[in-house]
């Protein structure tokens, strides 16, 4: 069987998807599958034909990753791929659309306050006015890896926090911060993994604390009580499948301190770094990192027969 990892592209996640890509390379060919490692660029449609894949594994993150984009052009030049399909992967990248299907289905989120780049110009003296309560959270709403998110805790700074995150999107999120706890439940196939806690040395689950060793204590399985540990994972699936998603994903929430569970997102393209959740939660439930990629990429296969 010929794969093609599809790696980088030209998202501001571009280098976490290189390492994600290169560690899926490497534990496919360990087990035998031909592949060839795909920097994603405006050559790809030329480069797909060429190579003559018959698989794709995508490590793409972000935009034309993430968003469905390069899933319609894989539609389009009919190649199987893992992961969600095009209408799941566009719900999920969209985190205001993402919310609304959660509150559609009755699915726990923060409350929530859409902001797009126009209003926000014409009427930014009275957004103060908006927020119900700090702390909040302001973040793009099209954007992972936290990239552009700003912990808000007064008004006097909540002006810098828009404008920071506009530079990622022409819409914001300004979202309820839930104190407590932060949980993920990556979802693998149509099961729940283990959970995970992400405890953040600086109280915060940033972009430095994601990806700096040593920034961020991760505690697999989590430590919950047993009725809110399968509650997490219920809401996992439901939110995975309220979106649509198929193959894997991951699911991230806040539990406050009364032990109530909220979903903040679904991520659709896990990554698949040193640092990364869904290999650590794979890994307690006794799935080695290569049969993790495996079973990604023979569910892609499988999905398309």
């Amino acid at each position: 069987m010929r794969v093609a990892v599809l790696m980088g592209g030209i998202s501001s996640e571009r280098e976490v998807s290189l390492e994600t890509g290169v560690a899926i390379e490497n534990a496919l060919r360990s087990q035998g599958f031909q592949v060839i490692g795909i920097d994603a660029d405006d050559q790809i449609p030329e480069r797909l034909l060429y190579e003559k894949v018959d698989v794709i594994f995508l490590a793409l993150h972000g935009k034309y990753g993430e968003d469905g984009s390069i899933q319609g052009l894989l539609e389009m030049l009919n190649i199987p791929y893992t992961g969600s399909k095009v209408l799941a992967s566009a719900l999920a990248f969209d985190k205001v659309k993402a919310k609304h299907m959660f509150c559609f289905h009755q699915i726990p989120t923060p409350r929530f306050i859409p902001l797009e780049q126009k209003n926000f110009l014409a009427h930014r003296e009275k957004i103060k006015d908006l927020v119900w309560a700090y702390p909040v959270v302001v973040k793009p709403s099209e954007e992972g890896s936290t990239i552009g998110i700003s912990l808000v805790r007064g008004p006097s700074v909540l002006e810098d926090a828009c404008i920071k995150a506009f530079k990622y999107g022409k819409e914001i999120l300004i979202e309820e911060f839930i104190e407590g706890r932060e949980i993920t439940v990556g979802i693998l196939g149509d099961q729940a993994l283990p959970v995970i806690e992400v405890v953040p040395l600086s109280g915060f689950y940033d972009y430095e604390s994601k990806y700096t060793k040593g920034k961020t204590e991760y505690i697999v399985p989590a430590q919950l009580e047993k009725r809110l540990y399968q509650k997490v994972q219920s809401l996992g699936l439901e939110a995975h499948k309220a979106l649509g998603c198929r193959g894997v994903s991951r699911v991230d929430f806040r539990v406050d301190r009364d032990g109530s569970p909220f979903v903040l997102e679904v991520n659709t393209i896990p990554g698949m770094t040193e640092l990364s959740l869904l290999p650590k939660a794979a890994q307690v439930a006794g799935i080695s990192f290569k049969e993790l990629v495996k079973i990604i990429l023979v569910s892609a296969i499988e999905d398309e027969t």
